[in-house]
């Protein structure tokens, strides 16, 4: 059993402090990326278990990394969210991720969808859940 790893890939901060705080709560440790070529470069050697990943991103688009990782046997049990406020993209990228996100998206409701994940997800140990309090929200 491991601690599940999180990568975010999205480039407004608030977000990505949002996903960062919901996902620490669930139990994972994350990384956090503001921009595609970043997450290119950061996913040539590492495999987390899940990804949030932004559609639109400046230098490398989400759903193009989306198309080519999703290609790459090593990245076969990883999950995969994508997030974006284009609601007709998001329908055409989920038939390729584990889930669709539409902007805006909740504290709450990634917190809560997270430790839904890691339930499931049997093959890692998330530990006890550090708890945040109302200050540390967003």
């Amino acid at each position: 059993m491991k601690t599940p790893r999180a990568l975010i890939v999205e480039d407004v901060p608030d977000l990505a402090q949002i996903f960062t705080l919901a996902l620490t709560a669930a139990g994972f440790r994350t990384t956090s990326v503001a921009d595609g070529s970043t997450a290119k470069h950061y996913l040539a050697t590492e495999t987390p278990d899940l990804i949030v990943l932004d559609v639109h991103l400046p230098f490398y688009s989400g759903d193009r990394l989306l198309e080519e990782i999703r290609k790459l046997p090593r990245f076969e049990h990883t999950v995969f969210i994508i997030v974006t406020a284009d609601t007709r993209r998001g329908e055409e990228l989920r038939n390729q991720a584990d889930l669709v996100l539409h902007k805006p998206i909740s504290f709450t409701q990634l917190r809560d969808l997270s430790k839904r994940l890691t339930a499931v997800m049997t093959h890692l140990q998330t530990g006890p859940l550090p708890k945040l309090v109302d200050s540390e929200r967003p």
